[in-house]
């Protein structure tokens, strides 16, 4: 069954979390709005992917942004991303620990930042080893 989940369907479940995402976006203004969505979205695509209904650990959450921004942004996924501010995975770790502290998200007793800490290269994954699909022109 394929995967189909998009940051345009993932906006709705983001409005019910605004007003906390504003109270994040105040103290810490290193991310754009985009990125709060961009690593929700990719929070619920990792639990698909591995089939658990919570939880997920800090190298499946980033396969998740790996697997939803080369869907959602092709090769544009590093500029997109350093636009809303997210240079690193370490980043990722950031906005996931901003949602912790505002409650939106949780953690185990064994979750760290660190566990986000230079996962993968940025550049290597999303410009270096981008795979080009076929796209066939229609006449």
């Amino acid at each position: 069954m394929p995967i189909i989940l998009t940051l345009r369907y993932f906006s709705i479940f983001l409005l019910k979390m605004l007003p906390n995402i504003n109270d994040i976006l105040s103290k810490d203004n290193r991310y754009k709005l985009q990125s709060y969505a961009f690593v929700l979205a990719s929070l619920e695509l990792a639990r698909r992917i591995t089939n658990k209904p919570k939880h997920v650990t800090a190298l499946e959450l980033l396969e998740g942004v790996k697997v939803l921004a080369q869907k959602e942004f092709g090769i544009m996924a590093k500029t997109v991303l350093e636009f809303w501010g997210i240079k690193t995975t370490d980043d990722i770790g950031e906005i996931v620990f901003n949602l912790i502290e505002a409650g939106i998200l949780t953690k185990t007793a064994e979750d760290k930042k660190e566990d986000f800490h230079n996962v993968f290269d940025f550049n290597e994954v999303f410009v270096q080893d981008y795979q080009f699909t076929n796209i066939e022109k229609k006449v």
